[in-house]
């Protein structure tokens, strides 16, 4: 080793301990090492950043992965109970939890659709896709109006080639590319006729445009679901009512049971209206042996207005049938038993009449009763039990229900007395009634047994605390009245999504060449030349189609040894061409 080389290895060692910086590369004239020089890279600055962060949010890739980041963001709202479905639920579930869920609460877990996170990835995903989108619609357009590729030098290098000679009966070459553009405008490709250097002459055509369209047509309408799924959050509402026949609702806030406005929703926004429920009917099945006793049809007959001045009129209101008034629909979905109740309190007087609403257990309509009586002295009451359309005591004692129908309405219930709770000012579920600082009157476990009622019967409670009467039935209905300005939007681009979806996904974009020439003997000679944009099984197809639309178009000299079908000859037959692929995938071939 030189003394050259034990200096330079030194060197590397010194400068791999950090002693010395790095050498460079050897000097031209086989010097010592050049030492390298920090290259500082120019700063983007304000201007600059700003452009490459814009850059970056509306690339596709960005767009693809905000969409499944807001897929991922909506799982919490399946797994955790959210506010403005159910804020009793929430409420309860930060009872038991109690760590766990101020914690969930801090991040939103409870408000997921209208927390700060899932709205910031909301309006990113739609800025991305309006920048992603929105460029490539204006370059488009822009290719809409250009002319199709020049022609390429050498056609046989394309995919697909095909060449065929002209009988001396022949068009002249310019005829002939004339004749070829319109068989190519009936096909659907859009032509652009041009002169050769050599003084023949050349059609550029081109199809599938349609194909970009649905594709930009497919983002625009993400976007549009988008957006008007937004408008349908902050402007719908929607809530419950249980209207017992014979009661009536006008739509005002006061009057629903439960609601839940969207996040811009004005109380003028309400559409006015009002209605009556006269009747319900409902029909079950009496003639099957395996279904006996199922539902087959409800129908409610209303009594509606529409505004102040509207006149008033009968409509049907059916499961899937719902009433419309001015955007706002009325839907049909539940019904059950409301046992009418009188309640008399120690002194005699009446503490409470009138509809208890069940909540439905089963299909036979066995109905958990709630009653509270705040107003009872000198204690309330409350009771709790089952109504059961057509009662049935086996022997154990039990009494069941064994039919949906009114054949032997019975009241079974459980009765307190004591504090309901109700004057600390705390909200209460009305089917829920809190024992826990109640004496217990009556239960089939004590000597005073529990109520049994059937209809028109009376019950006096223990140790004069009043008394208890069953009066009557009436049917009742659950309605959902939904308003949302945003649906038809969301409907009709989802519509324009998937049908734009399929255009994108099918149509092939294809580019046809033809030139047409004088040959050596004087005739018309013609070749032609396709290309696809992407990956096209059809082409070899299209070629032998062309071919075929030649032959009948032209008087074409068949070869010697051709065979009668199109595409199976040599020079003069429709040909696949191997070769030239890198040209083939270029946008604007040689």
């Amino acid at each position: 080793m030189s003394q050259h080389d034990n200096v330079r290895a030194s060197r590397d060692e010194a400068a791999r301990a950090g002693i010395l910086p790095a050498a460079g590369p050897p000097a031209p004239d086989g010097g010592p090492p050049r030492q390298r020089q920090n290259v500082e890279l120019p700063a983007l600055g304000f201007k600059g950043s700003l452009r490459f962060m814009w850059t970056q949010l509306t690339s596709m890739r960005t767009a693809l992965m905000l969409l499944l980041l807001l897929a991922v963001a909506a799982v919490p709202g399946s797994l955790f109970p959210q506010r403005p479905a159910g804020p009793e639920i929430v409420n309860q579930y930060l009872e038991d939890n109690p760590v766990q869920g101020e914690w969930l609460d801090r991040f939103q877990m409870f408000d997921v659709y209208s927390s700060v996170w899932f709205s910031a990835i909301y309006i990113l995903l739609f800025v991305s896709l309006i920048g992603c989108v929105v460029p490539r619609a204006v370059k488009h357009a822009k290719d809409l109006r250009s002319a199709p590729p020049r022609t390429p030098r050498r056609l046989s290098r394309l995919p697909e080639y095909g060449k065929v000679l002209l009988e001396s009966t022949g068009p002249a070459p310019a005829v002939a590319v004339e004749q070829a553009a319109r068989i190519l405008k009936k096909r659907g490709y859009r032509t652009d006729v041009r002169e050769e250097p050599d003084g023949g002459a050349s059609v550029g055509a081109e199809r599938g445009y349609v194909r970009e369209i649905g594709n930009i047509v497919f983002h625009l309408s993400l976007i549009g679901v988008l957006a008007f799924m937004a408008v349908g959050g902050l402007l719908s509402y929607s809530g419950q009512k249980i209207l017992v026949e014979g009661e009536g609702f006008a739509n005002t806030l006061v009057s629903y049971d439960a609601f839940t406005p969207g996040g811009a929703f004005s109380e003028d926004s309400l559409v006015p209206f009002s209605m009556t429920l006269e009747s319900f009917e409902k029909v079950f099945d009496r003639e099957s042996e395996t279904h006996y006793g199922q539902p087959l049809d409800f129908t409610a007959t209303m009594t509606v207005r529409e505004g102040p001045e509207g006149q008033v009129e009968e409509r049907v209101l059916k499961v899937n049938q719902p009433l419309d008034f001015g955007g706002t629909r009325v839907y049909l979905v539940g019904n059950g038993y409301a046992p009418e109740i009188t309640v008399r309190d120690g002194n005699g007087d009446i503490a409470f009449q009138g509809p208890v609403v069940g909540q439905v257990q089963d299909e036979v309509y066995t109905s958990l009763l709630t009653i509270k009586v705040p107003d009872a002295q000198p204690e309330q009451l409350g009771f709790v039990g089952f109504f059961l359309p057509t009662a049935y005591t086996g022997e154990d004692g039990v009494a069941v229900s064994i039919d949906p129908e009114l054949y032997n309405p019975e009241l079974n219930l459980n009765s307190y007395s004591g504090d309901l709770g109700l004057d600390e000012g705390e909200p209460q579920n009305v089917y829920v009634l809190d024992t826990d600082d109640l004496t217990e009157l009556n239960n089939r476990d004590l000597e005073s047994g529990g109520i049994t009622l059937s209809l028109g019967e009376s019950y006096d409670l223990p140790e004069g605390k009043g008394s208890i009467r069953f009066d009557g039935v009436k049917p009742y209905v659950g309605l959902d009245i939904l308003y949302d300005p945003g649906k038809w939007g969301v409907g009709i681009f989802a519509v324009l999504a998937l049908v734009s979806l399929g255009v994108s996904l099918f149509v092939r974009r294809r580019r046809v060449w033809v030139r047409s020439a004088t040959g050596p003997d004087g005739s018309t000679m013609v070749e032609y030349g396709l290309l696809a944009r992407g990956e096209d099984f059809g082409l070899r197809e299209e070629n032998v189609s062309l071919r075929r639309q030649f032959e009948k178009t032209w008087p074409v000299v068949a070869p010697e040894d051709a065979s009668g079908e199109p595409g199976e000859s040599d020079d003069h037959q429709a040909t696949s061409s191997t070769a030239g692929t890198t040209g083939a995938t270029e946008n604007r071939p040689e």
